[in-house]
């Protein structure tokens, strides 16, 4: 696949962050990531993969603000998926930046948590480890074939305590009540790979726009009172991220909590303080984190 930038992306990015930082977003863009993995601690301990791949001759690197993170050197998806390790489901295939909205969750026991948008699972499984599988999660998923993908992942990482609905988290009833919500709202993934696909246009963001919206109105009306929840994209555009926010939070009499327990990311500046938009780089590909508390 042939990297190439689209005008209306260069300019887009020209207006939000000035010149000097829409280049470094390029850059970043423009990168090779490494493979990285989440270490499912459901199964298997950190140390203990760190040996495992030490057998398998496997260089990799640490992670400084998660440990159960692993930078991968050098080796293909392919030569992971061979291992016994990947086929245990002890580790996980997933981005350093996806991992950043569960943490952010800190769900915890008993909790009832909903995740919105929950397929393939692998913030859904990181939650379960999370919470040592003593967290209560409901996961939609509205594509039946993503679903099977979803219910496959929750099997294979021992992901338990989970209900599975094949449901349009849009639609879900009102007299629904949870005490977090994780809304990884689709979006462009103007952060992302996807930038480089036909699949990328200006009516993707406009069409993402409008179902973010509608799915964090419904968060908000199904959190309970005084309650957090999550807001996060893999798109780097104040209109998929900021401008949604603002567009909502005051209706629900809804605020920022910022945060804190992330650290040493490369970060883009935001017009929301407190939340985090992860620079894309060589590491770690552009993503919005928003964590949200209902008054």
């Amino acid at each position: 696949m042939e990297k190439k930038i689209p005008k209306f992306l260069y300019e887009k990015l020209e207006n939000q962050y000035g010149k000097e930082i829409k280049e470094k977003v390029i850059e970043g863009l423009l990168e090779e990531k490494p493979l990285t993995i989440r270490v499912n601690t459901l199964k298997a301990g950190i140390q203990e993969i760190k040996d495992k791949l030490d057998r398998e001759h496997i260089n990799y690197n640490s992670v400084e603000w998660y440990d159960e993170a692993i930078i991968i050197e050098n080796e293909k998806e392919q030569r992971i998926q061979d291992l016994d390790i990947y086929k245990n489901g002890e580790i996980y295939l997933q981005s350093l930046s996806s991992m950043i909205p569960a943490i952010v969750m800190e769900p915890k026991k008993d909790e009832n948590i909903l995740d919105m948008t929950s397929a393939p699972g692998g913030k859904t499984t990181q939650m379960c480890a999370l919470s040592k599988n003593e967290a209560m999660i409901t996961a939609c998923e509205k594509n039946k074939i993503r679903l099977e993908r979803l219910k496959y992942n929750l099997e294979k990482q021992g992901a338990k305590r989970v209900n599975v609905m094949m449901e349009d988290a849009r639609k879900l009833d009102d007299y629904f009540s949870f005490d977090k919500i994780l809304l990884d709202a689709p979006c462009s993934g103007s952060g992302t790979e996807n930038i480089f696909t036909q699949n990328f246009t200006e009516e993707l963001i406009n069409r993402s726009r409008k179902t973010q919206e509608e799915l964090l109105k419904k968060a908000l009306k199904i959190l309970k009172k005084g309650n957090v929840m999550v807001y996060s994209t893999c798109s780097i555009l104040k209109e998929e991220n900021e401008e949604i926010l603002n567009n909502v939070l005051p209706k629900f009499n809804a605020k920022i909590v910022p945060i804190e327990n992330i650290k040493q990311i490369p970060i883009l500046p935001v017009t929301i303080e407190g939340t985090v938009c992860v620079c894309p780089s060589k590491l770690y590909e552009g993503f919005f984190v928003a964590k949200i508390i209902k008054e």
